[in-house]
């Protein structure tokens, strides 16, 4: 392992900011250090409480993260927080419009906020969200509260790396609680009726209870419902308080070490697939095989599977050579 990377990653563990930025941007870009900053960071992580929030467009996720971390930096917690933000499919790039609605927290030494765009990764997540946890929890986080994009039942993908997940209902919006209840409606630990001042709110929450109490317990328990209106900060500490129960009963059970390792079951299948990509095109013939197979399968005269072997034949070779 480099000196260099050794530094940097020490760096990191002490919660230097610009390190932990440096590492973020290498990470996501597949810069050529950030495998072994990772495989150097990852003995020191698995200490934070990753919690995702998550729900349909104009539920207030962001807000509610705003306000969620300033309870736990009362608390004196360190905090980090990813908000990830769709991707333009025609430029390629984001808003990151919650960096600006969290701008209350910019000088605060305590919590690190970053924006990441999805760069057409579905699920409601970036490709390397996961990579990113890793690392502020390595700096020291803990609590790393994940915003998801928004966009309904697509959002699933959150379970597979929060600790506990979050999903915001508001009334007003359209949610129809029976036709959620193949998605966002099935991952929930804690279900939060956000903007519970708005007419709706009761006819919302009992529709919920309802189907919670029809559907059967999951880890055995129900998840929670919270009313909050995070925009006036209501709500936000009875939040916490439900985080914290459905931790103590997470740590509880045999049940969480099950999640974990069907987590990183997911997680290797997934950095195996994208490393075997990234060896089989790093280089420009690699490119240019790539382009050529994809322009002979769209005109028909190669069926996408025997492309997609020669691909791999051509990652096998370089591998045998190297």
């Amino acid at each position: 392992m480099s000196k260099d990377v050794e530094i940097w990653a020490e760096q990191i563990r002490k919660g230097d900011v610009r390190a932990v930025s440096r590492a973020i941007s290498a990470v996501e870009d597949h810069g050529a250090q950030s495998e072994e900053l990772l495989q150097r960071l990852f003995s020191y992580t698995g200490r934070a409480f990753v919690i995702g929030i998550t729900g349909a467009p104009g539920t207030g996720k962001s807000t509610l993260v705003d306000r969620l971390a300033g309870h736990y930096r009362k608390a004196g917690e360190q905090v980090g927080i990813i908000a990830v933000d769709p991707t333009s499919p025609y430029t390629g790039g984001a808003i990151l419009g919650d960096r600006i609605r969290m701008q209350g927290h910019a000088g605060d030494a305590g919590i690190f906020i970053r924006s990441m765009a999805t760069r057409g990764f579905l699920g409601g997540l970036a490709r390397a969200t996961g990579e990113v946890a890793l690392v502020l929890d390595a700096a020291g986080k803990q609590f790393i509260l994940v915003e998801t994009v928004g966009v309904g039942q697509d959002e699933v993908d959150i379970v597979r790396l929060a600790d506990c997940t979050v999903v915001l209902l508001a009334p007003g919006l359209g949610d129809d609680v029976q036709n959620m209840k193949a998605g966002l409606m099935e991952i929930a630990d804690i279900f939060v009726l956000n903007k519970s001042d708005r007419e709706g709110a009761d006819r919302l929450e009992a529709d919920l209870d309802a189907m919670l109490h029809l559907a059967p317990e999951r880890d055995g328990r129900t998840p929670r419902v919270v009313r909050t209106v995070a925009t006036e900060n209501k709500g936000v500490d009875e939040l916490a308080v439900a985080i914290k129960d459905y931790r103590e009963h997470f740590a509880s059970r045999l049940g969480p070490q099950d999640k974990k390792i069907d987590h990183w079951k997911r997680r290797l299948a997934a950095l195996a697939e994208d490393l075997f990509l990234r060896r089989a095109i790093s280089d420009g013939a690699g490119e240019a095989l790539l382009a050529g197979l994809a322009r002979e399968v769209a005109g028909r005269k190669k069926d996408p599977y025997a492309a997609a072997r020669e691909l791999l034949a051509h990652a096998d070779a370089k591998r045998k050579n190297e």
